[in-house]
């Protein structure tokens, strides 16, 4: 090989190398920058809003509970939740508000607690998930209805529609987060105030405005459900009267004087039960199903309609257990019953809370 040869090919491998050093710095450069813009990025409010509406769709409960404050979140609304519920209540003398002021005071760690537990387990569900098993919040433990306290909330029934903007200041920062209620299909801006964490990322701290969306949507809610207790009033007030009769009948049809049910009058419950008061349950059930549900009353419908499953249910339970001589039967029974009463005392504190007079009839 020549020298001019040799030379050339130093050239060569001398470029090339020139060549790969400033794409090696390059990349470099990008890495670098993409790292430096994440970074920075991720200790913004846009972020923390970002990574919820992903954790959300992504069933990341891990991911809420780091861009969160569930605690003063659920503090606050709670706080605003439970003024918005006695507001309104002209009924309560004020002695007797006082004492439930201090009870809601009294029991509100528990509900925190268990609401936050329900939020969690909520996203990784994908839907909400109501306290089962031996939960403190379910049913009536705590005196009050949670199920009932969390419809109060919106929470169930509010949608996000999108940020539409987002203002800093220090360390904290408001968001503008339009919202709708599915059940009136209201919309409204709520104010996400975030708070920056001393790591820098961001924690949607509380809702500045909360209590006015309970405000401005609940009339909504409560006039819908005025109309539609006065539009199924006639066909209530009709089955009230056929129910009246049967439980007259039912108390002739169990009357005994040894305790114990002789052969015939089994015989004739479960004949009385199916051919006549499960088919009534059903007939009054199909009749309220005709008329048109406003809105804002969907959960009261949904209240009325689970009550008549549970009755009937209850009823033929009650009637296997008589027929068979089965305490297994009678005791599922007594269970379907018992929450089937918790279903009747919620529709109940809604009609009361709705200013609806005490002569309104209830499904019985």
């Amino acid at each position: 090989m020549d020298d001019l040869t040799w030379q050339m090919k130093l050239a060569e491998k001398k470029q090339r190398r020139q060549h790969e050093l400033w794409i090696l710095a390059a990349l470099a450069v990008l890495f670098l920058g993409t790292g430096l813009w994440h970074f920075f990025y991720a200790c913004t409010p846009e972020y923390a809003l970002r990574e919820i509406q992903s954790a959300v769709h992504h069933k990341d409960s891990a991911a809420i509970a780091r861009y969160v404050n569930l605690d003063l979140l659920s503090s606050r609304a709670y706080d605003d939740l439970t003024r918005n519920m006695f507001a309104d209540d002209t009924t309560l003398p004020p002695k007797t508000r006082v004492l439930f002021e201090k009870f809601y005071v009294l029991v509100k760690p528990q509900l925190i607690a268990g609401t936050k537990a329900s939020i969690l387990e909520s996203v990784k569900a994908g839907a909400w998930a109501p306290p089962d098993g031996d939960n403190i919040l379910k049913g009536r433990q705590l005196g009050i209805d949670y199920d009932y306290f969390i419809e109060r909330s919106q929470l169930r029934n509010t949608e996000i529609i999108k940020v539409a903007n987002i203002q800093r200041d220090g360390h904290s920062a408001t968001a503008s987060v339009e919202v709708r209620d599915t059940y009136t299909q209201t919309d409204f801006t709520l104010q996400v105030i975030l708070e920056q964490q001393e790591d820098g990322h961001w924690q949607a701290a509380y809702i500045r405005n909360y209590r006015e969306y309970l405000d401005t949507i609940e009339p909504l809610q409560n006039k819908d459900i005025t109309a539609y207790l006065d539009a199924t009033k006639s066909v209530v007030d009709s089955y009230n009267k056929k129910f009246q009769q049967q439980q007259q009948k039912f108390k002739s049809l169990t009357a005994t004087a040894q305790g114990r049910l002789s052969t015939d009058q089994k015989t004739a419950i479960d004949t009385f039960l199916t051919n006549e008061v499960i088919p009534t349950l059903t007939e009054r059930q199909d009749k309220l199903d005709t008329i048109d549900i406003p809105n804002g009353a969907s959960y009261v419908a949904q209240l009325r309609n689970r009550s008549t499953e549970l009755t009937i249910a209850a009823w033929q339970h009650f009637a296997a257990g008589i027929a068979d001589d089965s305490q297994n039967e009678l005791e599922i029974a007594e269970s379907i019953h018992k929450e089937e009463l918790d279903v009747d005392r919620r529709s109940e504190d809604i009609i009361k809370h709705t200013a609806i007079n005490n002569n309104t009839p209830s499904i019985p």
